[in-house]
Order: structure tokens, then C-alpha cells, then sequence
């Protein structure tokens, strides 16, 4: 059920329940990857961090002609499934309470958007918040409403506590002491924009969040216009790192805005994170973010308050790693 459906049958006061899955294969028989004269900007993926194997699996999402927004999916939850990842899905780091909670986001070309937050007990998040977006008449989900809808379209319930999480967790008690790591306990994302072949704009977001977080707490990784925001006119952007500095400037809703302004994608980033780095009193250098963008020509940029930032570009060419340019050189 589709959300104009959805909306239909709620007015008529006879809701179904019955959700289809979001469509999420990837390509396994072997065919021609797109080239980047069949488009626009395009085809072409960009994700935070060394993230190559999900930036392969977007690619052949779209090398057998799936959406960009498929694509997404697609990358997004190689990572998600991923349990050597603690930042990510299955095998993330917990709350202090020893619980791993997952916050995600998707949003297509023409605007519409998905989002759970506080989901517990599901490693797709991506998929939940994909069928959010098109599955019901809401954009975001939380809690036990989130986890009632993962079952609800068909994912079961799964513990995402690994052993080696949990060793870190206990571990961790020994002291209990909070403090981010730059790189490491802020490193609480993958974020990924695709452009298909007509040029057409996707993005998703997925973490478990900061390391023994308060129980609760949700960074910007779900939030749209802060973690992630896609305009199919001008471009898209995703941030990584500490997600509260991230909100306090709506940061990726920011960098398309300057990209609409006629700014580069790299200019564009370079801004957003000085926007971060001069307000009155920031402690920038105790913490990281990072962003990336493209515009609509398939042009990219990322920076970075620190070095040790990485991005993964996959293009008819290449899947490569590039080391983000930072703002604090005295480090």
C-alpha cells in the first residue's frame, strides 16, 4: 500500500495493514556498469568513509537498472549488515544502558523522505525508513512504532548486540567515561548520494549512533536537512561526525542552498563546516564532522574540521577512496 492509498483508505476509516516490503535487490548477473555519457552528471555514487564494497553494490544496483533511490538501499545496507562495523546496524556500539539503537533517513529526487529513529532489534533501518516514506503517510517513525513497522513489513527481530560489542560495552563500564573520539566514537555514519543516469538525485543515512550515548539521545543522522537532504534541482549533501553540531546549523540543507547560491559542491562544504568552527564558543577541535556533496553536473566535494576524514566515489572509471581536505591544520 502506497502512501496516496494509505491516506485514501485512513479518511475512509478502513486502514489495511497489509505492507509490502521495500524493493532492495542488487544485481547479480553480470551486465555493462553505466557509463557517464549516457547522463547528465551520471551515473555516479559518493559515500562517506572507506566504504568500497557499499558503493559496489549501489553501482550494480544501478548497472541493472534499478532507481538511484534503489541504489541507496542498496549500499546503505551492505554496510548495516556488516558486523566488523560498530557504527553501523548489526554490531553497533550501544547507549550506556547496553542497548543498540539505530536512526536512518532516505529521501528521493522529488522530495519525499523517510526516517526512524530509536529503532531497536531491526539491521535494516534503511528499508524501514524507505517504506516510512512510501508506505505510509508519515516521515518519521520512532521507538516501538518504528520496530512495530519493521515487523509489520516483514523484517524479523534480531539482536544486534554482538559479542564484541558487548565485550566493548563492558569494557567501557569499567570507567564509564564519556568522551568522543575524533574519527573513532564520531566516526556514526554512512552516508551515501546517487545519481542515475538521467541525472536523477538520491541519498540515505544509517548509524547506531555515538558510542554509550544517553538512552534516547538521536544525532542528526535521521534528521532531514541535517543529516541528509536531496533537491533533484541543484543537488544533495550528507554529513557525518557529531551529529549536535551538525543540527544546530541544519548543515546539509545548508550546502544545497549554497549550491543553489552557484556555489561548487566543495565550496559549498568547505562553508558549512566554518559555519560550524566560528560560532561564539565552539570547542571544534574536540570533535569531527564531515560532509559530502554533488551537484546536479556530478561534480563532488567533502571536507572536514579534521584530517583523517575519507570518502568513496564510484564512477564508470573507478571505485576510490579519497582522503578528505580539513579545516584545523594546527593538529
Amino acid at each position: 500500500m502506497k502512501r496516496r492509498t494509505f491516506l485514501k483508505n485512513t479518511s475512509l476509516g478502513s486502514l489495511a495493514l497489509g505492507i509490502p516490503a521495500a524493493a532492495m535487490s542488487c544485481a547479480e548477473n553480470s551486465q555493462e556498469a553505466p557509463t557517464d555519457e549516457t547522463g547528465p552528471g551520471g551515473p555516479l555514487v559518493l559515500a562517506t568513509w572507506n566504504v568500497n564494497n557499499a558503493t559496489k553494490a549501489a553501482w550494480e544496483s544501478l548497472a541493472a537498472g534499478n532507481s538511484a533511490l534503489d541504489a541507496v538501499e542498496a549500499g546503505c545496507k551492505i554496510e548495516e549488515a556488516d558486523v566488523k562495523n560498530s557504527s553501523v546496524g548489526k554490531g553497533g556500539l550501544p547507549d550506556r544502558d547496553g542497548n543498540v539503537t539505530l536512526d536512518a533517513c532516505i529521501m528521493d529526487h522529488t522530495g519525499n523522505c523517510g526516517s526512524v529513529v530509536y529503532l531497536k532489534n531491526t539491521t535494516h533501518a534503511i528499508t524501514v525508513a524507505r517504506s516510512v516514506m512510501e508506505d505510509t503517510p508519515h516521515v518519521m517513525l520512532a521507538g516501538q512504532g518504528a520496530e512495530m513497522h519493521a515487523r509489520a513489513i516483514g523484517l524479523e527481530a534480531e539482536d544486534l548486540l554482538t559479542p564484541e560489542s558487548r565485550a566493548a560495552w563492558e569494557k567501557w563500564k569499567e570507567t564509564s567515561k564519556y568522551k568522543p573520539i575524533i574519527n573513532i566514537e564520531n566516526h556514526d555514519t554512512i552516508g551515501m548520494l546517487v545519481m542515475d543516469k538521467d541525472g536523477t538525485l538520491a541519498g540515505g543515512c544509517t548509524t547506531s549512533g555515538l558510542a554509550y550515548k544517553m538512552q534516547g539521545r538521536v544525532g542528526d543522522s535521521p534528521i532531514i536537512g541535517s543529516g541528509l537532504f536531496v533537491d533533484n534541482e541543484v543537488g544533495a549533501a550528507v554529513a557525518t561526525g557529531l551529529g549536535e553540531e551538525v543540527v544546530k546549523t541544519v548543515g546539509s540543507f545548508l550546502i544545497v542552498e549554497l549550491m543553489r547560491q552557484g556555489k561548487s559542491p566543495q565550496e559549498a562544504c568547505e562553508e558549512a563546516i566554518k559555519r560550524i568552527v566560528s560560532k561564539p564558543g565552539s570547542n571544534y577541535k574536540d570533535f569531527q564532522v564531515g560532509y559530502i556533496a554533488m551537484n546536479k553536473k556530478g561534480e563532488t566535494g567533502y571536507f572536514a574540521i579534521h584530517k583523517g576524514f575519507w570518502t568513496t566515489q564510484h564512477n564508470a572509471a573507478e571505485n576510490k577512496n579519497f582522503e578528505s581536505d580539513y579545516f584545523n591544520k594546527e593538529a
